[in-house]
Protein backbone atom coordinates (compact mmCIF):
# COMPACT_ATOMS: atom_id res chain seq x y z
CA UNK A 1 0.00 0.00 0.00
CA UNK A 2 0.88 3.77 -1.00
CA UNK A 3 2.66 6.12 1.48
CA UNK A 4 1.03 9.12 0.17
CA UNK A 5 2.07 11.16 2.89
CA UNK A 6 5.46 11.67 0.98
CA UNK A 7 5.86 13.86 -2.60
CA UNK A 8 8.16 11.96 -3.58
CA UNK A 9 6.33 8.84 -3.22
CA UNK A 10 3.48 9.57 -4.73
CA UNK A 11 5.23 11.07 -7.62
CA UNK A 12 7.03 7.60 -8.42
CA UNK A 13 3.47 6.00 -8.12
CA UNK A 14 1.98 4.43 -11.93
CA UNK A 15 -0.40 6.23 -14.05
CA UNK A 16 -3.67 3.82 -14.17
CA UNK A 17 -6.86 4.19 -14.13
CA UNK A 18 -7.67 3.79 -10.59
CA UNK A 19 -6.17 5.97 -7.31
CA UNK A 20 -3.91 4.58 -5.47
CA UNK A 21 -4.75 4.12 -1.41
CA UNK A 22 -3.28 4.43 1.69
CA UNK A 23 -5.45 2.95 4.94
CA UNK A 24 -6.45 5.36 7.44
CA UNK A 25 -8.28 3.36 9.32
CA UNK A 26 -10.82 -0.21 9.15
CA UNK A 27 -12.61 0.10 6.23
CA UNK A 28 -11.28 3.85 5.00
CA UNK A 29 -8.91 5.29 2.64
CA UNK A 30 -7.20 8.21 1.07
CA UNK A 31 -6.90 7.75 -2.40
CA UNK A 32 -4.63 9.61 -5.04
CA UNK A 33 -4.85 9.24 -8.62
CA UNK A 34 -1.58 9.68 -10.67
CA UNK A 35 -1.69 11.63 -13.92
CA UNK A 36 -4.49 14.05 -13.07
CA UNK A 37 -2.91 14.03 -9.53
CA UNK A 38 -6.62 14.15 -7.66
CA UNK A 39 -7.63 13.13 -3.81
CA UNK A 40 -10.11 10.81 -3.59
CA UNK A 41 -11.24 9.32 -0.57
CA UNK A 42 -13.29 5.55 -0.16
CA UNK A 43 -15.08 3.94 2.95
CA UNK A 44 -17.19 0.64 3.20
CA UNK A 45 -20.20 1.26 5.35
CA UNK A 46 -22.16 -1.30 7.29
CA UNK A 47 -23.11 -3.29 4.60
CA UNK A 48 -20.43 -3.87 3.37
CA UNK A 49 -20.73 -1.65 0.38
CA UNK A 50 -17.77 0.86 -0.96
CA UNK A 51 -18.69 4.72 -0.77
CA UNK A 52 -16.37 7.04 -2.94
CA UNK A 53 -15.94 10.82 -2.75
CA UNK A 54 -13.89 13.36 -4.89
CA UNK A 55 -11.70 15.73 -3.01
CA UNK A 56 -11.44 17.86 -6.11
CA UNK A 57 -11.20 21.04 -3.82
CA UNK A 58 -7.96 19.89 -2.45
CA UNK A 59 -4.65 20.63 -4.67
CA UNK A 60 -2.24 18.04 -5.83
CA UNK A 61 0.47 18.29 -3.12
CA UNK A 62 -1.67 19.41 -0.15
CA UNK A 63 -1.26 15.74 1.81
CA UNK A 64 -2.52 17.10 5.18
CA UNK A 65 -5.75 18.66 3.69
CA UNK A 66 -6.52 15.99 1.95
CA UNK A 67 -6.71 13.59 4.90
CA UNK A 68 -8.53 16.24 6.76
CA UNK A 69 -11.25 16.50 4.28
CA UNK A 70 -11.61 12.68 4.40
CA UNK A 71 -11.85 12.09 7.66
CA UNK A 72 -14.65 15.37 7.68
CA UNK A 73 -16.40 13.20 4.80
CA UNK A 74 -16.24 9.94 7.14
CA UNK A 75 -17.75 11.52 10.02
CA UNK A 76 -20.51 12.75 7.92
CA UNK A 77 -21.30 9.50 6.13
CA UNK A 78 -21.11 7.54 9.30
CA UNK A 79 -18.30 5.16 9.09
CA UNK A 80 -18.54 2.90 11.76
CA UNK A 81 -14.38 3.35 12.01
CA UNK A 82 -14.02 6.35 11.58
CA UNK A 83 -17.01 7.58 14.16
CA UNK A 84 -15.22 9.45 16.63
CA UNK A 85 -11.69 11.27 15.07
CA UNK A 86 -8.93 11.47 17.79
CA UNK A 87 -6.07 13.22 17.91
CA UNK A 88 -3.85 12.67 20.57
CA UNK A 89 -0.30 11.03 21.04
CA UNK A 90 1.37 7.77 20.53
CA UNK A 91 0.89 7.03 24.40
CA UNK A 92 -2.49 8.12 24.02
CA UNK A 93 -3.15 5.89 20.70
CA UNK A 94 -1.13 2.81 22.89
CA UNK A 95 -3.45 3.62 26.09
CA UNK A 96 -6.69 3.12 23.41
CA UNK A 97 -5.70 0.21 22.22
CA UNK A 98 -4.96 -1.27 26.35
CA UNK A 99 -8.23 -0.32 26.80
CA UNK A 100 -9.81 -1.96 24.20
CA UNK A 101 -8.14 -5.28 24.92
CA UNK A 102 -9.94 -4.81 28.81
CA UNK A 103 -13.15 -4.22 27.15
CA UNK A 104 -13.11 -7.76 25.11
CA UNK A 105 -11.74 -9.42 27.90
CA UNK A 106 -8.64 -9.51 27.73
CA UNK A 107 -7.08 -8.14 30.86
CA UNK A 108 -3.79 -10.75 30.37
CA UNK A 109 -3.02 -9.64 27.12
CA UNK A 110 -3.53 -5.95 28.32
CA UNK A 111 -1.38 -6.59 31.43
CA UNK A 112 1.54 -8.01 29.40
CA UNK A 113 1.58 -5.08 26.56
CA UNK A 114 1.24 -2.41 29.38
CA UNK A 115 4.36 -3.90 30.59
CA UNK A 116 6.42 -3.78 27.41
CA UNK A 117 5.18 -0.21 26.45
CA UNK A 118 6.31 1.00 30.02
CA UNK A 119 9.80 -0.86 29.11
CA UNK A 120 10.05 0.43 25.64
CA UNK A 121 8.11 4.09 25.06
CA UNK A 122 6.96 5.52 27.70
CA UNK A 123 9.98 7.25 28.75
CA UNK A 124 11.17 7.72 25.40
CA UNK A 125 10.78 11.06 23.51
CA UNK A 126 8.38 9.22 20.92
CA UNK A 127 5.64 8.81 23.24
CA UNK A 128 4.70 12.39 23.76
CA UNK A 129 4.47 13.03 19.97
CA UNK A 130 1.18 13.71 17.99
CA UNK A 131 0.60 10.39 16.52
CA UNK A 132 -0.42 11.96 13.03
CA UNK A 133 2.89 13.79 13.13
CA UNK A 134 5.12 10.94 14.03
CA UNK A 135 7.18 10.30 10.58
CA UNK A 136 8.93 7.22 9.46
CA UNK A 137 12.25 8.53 11.13
CA UNK A 138 10.87 9.37 13.95
CA UNK A 139 10.36 5.61 14.85
CA UNK A 140 13.15 4.51 13.08
CA UNK A 141 14.90 6.74 15.61
CA UNK A 142 13.33 4.92 18.41
CA UNK A 143 13.48 1.66 17.33
CA UNK A 144 17.85 2.31 17.35
CA UNK A 145 17.29 3.76 20.76
CA UNK A 146 16.01 0.39 21.66
CA UNK A 147 19.20 -1.67 20.36
CA UNK A 148 21.71 -0.77 22.59
CA UNK A 149 21.99 -4.23 25.55
CA UNK A 150 19.22 -5.77 23.49
CA UNK A 151 19.51 -8.46 20.67
CA UNK A 152 17.78 -7.89 17.70
CA UNK A 153 14.81 -10.67 17.68
CA UNK A 154 14.70 -8.90 21.28
CA UNK A 155 14.03 -5.28 19.24
CA UNK A 156 11.73 -6.49 17.04
CA UNK A 157 9.68 -8.73 19.81
CA UNK A 158 9.27 -5.31 21.44
CA UNK A 159 8.58 -3.31 17.86
CA UNK A 160 6.09 -5.72 16.77
CA UNK A 161 4.07 -5.17 19.57
CA UNK A 162 3.94 -1.42 19.59
CA UNK A 163 3.24 -1.41 15.65
CA UNK A 164 0.23 -4.06 16.30
CA UNK A 165 -1.17 -1.42 19.13
CA UNK A 166 -0.84 1.23 16.78
CA UNK A 167 -2.62 -0.53 13.88
CA UNK A 168 -5.54 -1.66 16.66
CA UNK A 169 -5.48 2.56 17.80
CA UNK A 170 -5.80 3.27 14.13
CA UNK A 171 -8.79 1.65 13.49
CA UNK A 172 -10.52 2.75 16.30
CA UNK A 173 -10.30 6.05 15.14
CA UNK A 174 -6.97 7.69 16.30
CA UNK A 175 -5.33 9.40 13.22
CA UNK A 176 -2.02 8.62 12.21
CA UNK A 177 0.08 7.06 8.87
CA UNK A 178 0.59 3.12 9.47
CA UNK A 179 3.53 3.83 6.63
CA UNK A 180 5.49 5.79 9.12
CA UNK A 181 5.54 3.18 11.84
CA UNK A 182 5.59 -0.30 9.51
CA UNK A 183 9.29 -1.02 8.55
CA UNK A 184 11.56 -4.13 8.25
CA UNK A 185 12.93 -6.14 11.24
CA UNK A 186 16.19 -6.28 12.29
CA UNK A 187 18.66 -7.99 10.31
CA UNK A 188 19.15 -12.03 11.86
CA UNK A 189 15.71 -11.81 13.52
CA UNK A 190 16.27 -15.61 14.62
CA UNK A 191 13.68 -18.33 16.05
CA UNK A 192 13.70 -19.08 19.83
CA UNK A 193 16.00 -21.70 18.77
CA UNK A 194 18.40 -20.02 16.43
CA UNK A 195 22.05 -19.93 15.93
CA UNK A 196 23.53 -17.53 18.56
CA UNK A 197 21.61 -20.11 21.02
CA UNK A 198 24.03 -20.12 24.38
CA UNK A 199 23.65 -23.52 26.14
CA UNK A 200 24.59 -23.90 29.97
CA UNK A 201 26.31 -27.28 31.45
CA UNK A 202 24.96 -28.68 34.44
CA UNK A 203 27.57 -26.92 36.83
CA UNK A 204 26.83 -23.75 34.84
CA UNK A 205 23.24 -23.98 35.50
CA UNK A 206 23.32 -25.35 39.11
CA UNK A 207 25.38 -22.04 40.07
CA UNK A 208 22.84 -19.58 38.31
CA UNK A 209 20.07 -21.44 39.94
CA UNK A 210 21.72 -21.57 43.38
CA UNK A 211 22.59 -17.30 43.07
CA UNK A 212 19.08 -16.15 42.20
CA UNK A 213 16.50 -15.19 44.67
CA UNK A 214 14.14 -17.68 45.76
CA UNK A 215 11.49 -17.37 43.56
CA UNK A 216 14.04 -16.69 40.33
CA UNK A 217 16.16 -19.99 41.23
CA UNK A 218 12.95 -22.14 41.50
CA UNK A 219 11.36 -20.70 38.10
CA UNK A 220 15.28 -21.44 36.10
CA UNK A 221 14.43 -24.75 37.58
CA UNK A 222 11.59 -25.58 36.09
CA UNK A 223 12.67 -24.56 32.99
CA UNK A 224 15.36 -26.76 33.44
CA UNK A 225 13.23 -29.87 34.03
CA UNK A 226 10.86 -28.88 31.09
CA UNK A 227 12.46 -27.58 28.36
CA UNK A 228 9.37 -25.05 28.15
CA UNK A 229 9.26 -21.57 27.05
CA UNK A 230 9.61 -19.06 29.83
CA UNK A 231 6.31 -17.44 28.53
CA UNK A 232 4.79 -20.32 28.72
CA UNK A 233 5.92 -21.71 32.04
CA UNK A 234 5.27 -18.22 33.82
CA UNK A 235 2.06 -18.65 32.58
CA UNK A 236 1.37 -22.54 34.13
CA UNK A 237 -1.05 -23.01 36.59
CA UNK A 238 -1.76 -25.58 39.52
CA UNK A 239 -4.59 -27.56 37.48
CA UNK A 240 -1.96 -27.58 34.56
CA UNK A 241 0.19 -30.54 36.23
CA UNK A 242 -1.90 -33.62 36.40
CA UNK A 243 0.99 -35.51 38.47
CA UNK A 244 3.09 -36.69 35.78
CA UNK A 245 2.52 -34.20 32.75
CA UNK A 246 2.53 -30.35 32.82
CA UNK A 247 0.24 -28.54 30.00
CA UNK A 248 2.11 -25.80 28.52
CA UNK A 249 0.65 -23.56 25.87
CA UNK A 250 1.64 -21.28 22.90
CA UNK A 251 1.32 -18.81 20.36
CA UNK A 252 2.46 -19.86 17.08
CA UNK A 253 1.76 -18.87 13.59
CA UNK A 254 0.61 -15.79 11.56
CA UNK A 255 -1.92 -15.18 12.79
CA UNK A 256 -1.07 -16.99 15.85
CA UNK A 257 -3.09 -19.59 17.55
CA UNK A 258 -3.18 -21.85 20.95
CA UNK A 259 -1.33 -24.81 20.59
CA UNK A 260 -1.18 -26.55 23.87
CA UNK A 261 0.89 -29.81 24.53
CA UNK A 262 1.65 -32.16 27.41
CA UNK A 263 5.07 -32.07 28.42
CA UNK A 264 5.86 -35.50 30.53
CA UNK A 265 7.87 -35.35 33.49
CA UNK A 266 10.97 -37.66 34.83
CA UNK A 267 10.99 -38.23 38.39
CA UNK A 268 13.06 -35.21 39.55
CA UNK A 269 10.43 -33.31 37.68
CA UNK A 270 7.54 -35.08 39.14
CA UNK A 271 8.92 -34.49 42.66
CA UNK A 272 9.52 -30.67 41.91
CA UNK A 273 6.21 -30.09 40.65
CA UNK A 274 4.48 -31.82 43.59
CA UNK A 275 6.21 -29.41 45.78
CA UNK A 276 6.11 -26.25 43.73
CA UNK A 277 2.04 -26.72 43.25
CA UNK A 278 0.81 -28.06 47.31
CA UNK A 279 -1.11 -25.99 48.67
CA UNK A 280 -2.47 -24.15 46.03
CA UNK A 281 -5.16 -23.12 44.39
CA UNK A 282 -5.90 -24.84 40.92
CA UNK A 283 -6.31 -21.28 38.88
CA UNK A 284 -2.79 -20.24 41.45
CA UNK A 285 -0.12 -19.84 38.99
CA UNK A 286 2.86 -22.58 39.67
CA UNK A 287 5.69 -19.76 39.45
CA UNK A 288 5.82 -15.82 40.44
CA UNK A 289 7.97 -13.48 40.97
CA UNK A 290 7.37 -12.89 44.63
CA UNK A 291 4.70 -15.04 45.82
CA UNK A 292 2.33 -13.47 44.21
CA UNK A 293 2.79 -10.94 40.92
CA UNK A 294 2.81 -13.44 37.57
CA UNK A 295 6.33 -13.28 36.01
CA UNK A 296 7.21 -10.83 33.60
CA UNK A 297 9.92 -11.19 31.03
CA UNK A 298 11.59 -7.70 31.92
CA UNK A 299 11.83 -9.37 35.89
CA UNK A 300 12.81 -12.19 34.87
CA UNK A 301 15.85 -10.90 32.56
CA UNK A 302 16.73 -8.71 35.20
CA UNK A 303 17.11 -11.59 38.34
CA UNK A 304 19.25 -13.60 35.33
CA UNK A 305 21.73 -11.45 34.84
CA UNK A 306 22.23 -10.56 38.57
CA UNK A 307 22.44 -14.00 39.28
CA UNK A 308 24.83 -14.52 36.34
CA UNK A 309 27.02 -11.07 38.10
CA UNK A 310 27.19 -12.92 41.47
CA UNK A 311 28.45 -16.06 39.96
CA UNK A 312 31.32 -14.59 37.72
CA UNK A 313 32.03 -12.41 40.72
CA UNK A 314 33.53 -15.93 42.21
CA UNK A 315 34.84 -17.82 39.42
CA UNK A 316 37.13 -17.51 36.96
CA UNK A 317 37.55 -19.87 33.32
CA UNK A 318 35.15 -22.45 32.18
CA UNK A 319 32.93 -21.89 35.48
CA UNK A 320 32.09 -19.01 33.89
CA UNK A 321 28.46 -17.54 33.02
CA UNK A 322 28.59 -16.45 29.22
CA UNK A 323 27.31 -12.79 28.20
CA UNK A 324 24.27 -12.99 27.15
CA UNK A 325 22.60 -16.10 28.41
CA UNK A 326 19.20 -15.50 29.45
CA UNK A 327 16.16 -17.94 30.48
CA UNK A 328 16.08 -19.71 27.20
CA UNK A 329 19.53 -20.89 27.80
CA UNK A 330 18.10 -23.34 30.10
CA UNK A 331 15.38 -24.45 27.11
CA UNK A 332 18.38 -24.68 24.86
CA UNK A 333 19.96 -26.77 27.55
CA UNK A 334 17.10 -29.41 28.18
CA UNK A 335 16.53 -30.16 24.49
CA UNK A 336 20.50 -30.31 23.56
CA UNK A 337 20.25 -32.86 26.52
CA UNK A 338 17.63 -35.07 25.34
CA UNK A 339 18.93 -35.57 22.29
CA UNK A 340 22.61 -36.05 23.51
CA UNK A 341 22.72 -37.70 27.50
CA UNK A 342 19.22 -39.56 26.63
CA UNK A 343 19.49 -40.19 23.14
CA UNK A 344 16.10 -38.96 22.63
CA UNK A 345 14.77 -39.20 19.06
CA UNK A 346 14.53 -35.45 17.53
CA UNK A 347 10.54 -36.64 17.10
CA UNK A 348 9.67 -37.14 20.59
CA UNK A 349 11.83 -33.74 21.34
CA UNK A 350 10.44 -31.90 19.14
CA UNK A 351 6.83 -32.90 20.44
CA UNK A 352 7.82 -32.85 23.98
CA UNK A 353 9.13 -29.04 23.83
CA UNK A 354 6.54 -27.95 21.50
CA UNK A 355 8.63 -27.02 18.24
CA UNK A 356 9.66 -28.81 14.86
CA UNK A 357 12.30 -31.50 13.18
CA UNK A 358 13.13 -28.21 11.39
CA UNK A 359 14.07 -26.19 14.28
CA UNK A 360 15.94 -29.29 15.97
CA UNK A 361 17.81 -30.00 12.81
CA UNK A 362 18.73 -26.37 12.74
CA UNK A 363 19.96 -25.55 15.95
CA UNK A 364 20.55 -28.98 17.55
CA UNK A 365 22.19 -31.02 14.65
CA UNK A 366 25.84 -31.15 16.44
CA UNK A 367 23.83 -33.01 19.70
CA UNK A 368 22.35 -35.53 17.83
CA UNK A 369 23.64 -38.73 16.92
CA UNK A 370 24.58 -40.05 13.60
CA UNK A 371 22.14 -42.71 13.55
CA UNK A 372 19.74 -40.28 14.26
CA UNK A 373 20.85 -37.57 11.88
CA UNK A 374 20.09 -40.53 9.36
CA UNK A 375 16.35 -41.18 10.53
CA UNK A 376 15.72 -37.74 10.84
CA UNK A 377 17.05 -37.08 7.15
CA UNK A 378 14.67 -39.85 6.12
CA UNK A 379 11.52 -38.60 7.72
CA UNK A 380 12.50 -35.05 5.79
CA UNK A 381 12.46 -37.38 2.60
CA UNK A 382 9.59 -38.32 3.27
CA UNK A 383 7.36 -35.32 4.11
Amino acid sequence: MADLSKKRERERLKIRRWPHYMKLAEGAYLGFRRGPDTWQARFRDRNGVQQYKALDEIGRDDFDGAKRAAEAWFSQMGSSAMRSIKRATVRDALEAYLTDLKRHGRSDAAREARGRFKLTVDKDPLADLALEAATRDDFEEWRDRLVPGRKARSVNRQVRSVVAALNRAQELGHVGNPAAWSFKPLADDIEDEGDTAIFLNPSQRAALIAAADEHTGAFLRGLELTGARPKELAAATVRDFDGKALKLSHRKGRPAKVRARYTVLGAEGIEFFIQRVADKLPMAPIFTEDGKQIWRRHIWARQIRAAAKAVNEKVRGAARIPSGVGAYSFRHARISELLQVFNVDPLTVAHQTGTSLAMIEKAYLRFIPEALQEKLAALRARA
